[in-house]
This record gives structure tokens, sequence and C-alpha cells, in this order.
């Protein structure tokens, strides 16, 4: 069987941690901002993670697990 190849737009975007999870990047931090509170980009500027919902397409597309 042949290798899975990763997806590339996929691992420039997601991260795996030390505990298996996904992380990643807040959308609607990239322009437009002057109409944003400082609260509101200083927020966007931190990592999530992955709902558990999204998990299992994001991991096809990272090649991790089977």
């Amino acid at each position: 069987m042949p290798k899975v190849k990763t997806n590339s737009s996929a691992k420039k975007r997601f991260k795996l941690t030390g505990t298996g999870k996904i992380a990643r990047k807040h959308a609607f931090k990239s322009h437009i901002l002057t109409k944003k509170s400082t609260k509101q980009k200083r927020n966007l500027t931190q990592t999530g993670l992955v709902s558990e919902a999204d998990m299992g397409n994001v991991k096809r597309m990272l090649a991790i697990g089977k």
C-alpha cells in the first residue's frame, strides 16, 4: 500500500501538541483591524485547539494515525 501524503496547506496551519491535540490559529487577525477592539485582537493572537468534530478531518490531512 502506498504512503499517504500530508496535505501541504494543513501542515503549515496546524501543529501537534505534546498531549496529542492539534493546535490552530484564530481567524480574523489578518486585515481590517482598525474596527476591532484591542482586547479582541489580543485574544485572536493566542492559539486555539481544533474541535473534536473536526479532529478526524485534520488528522487525515496531516496523515496522523491510520
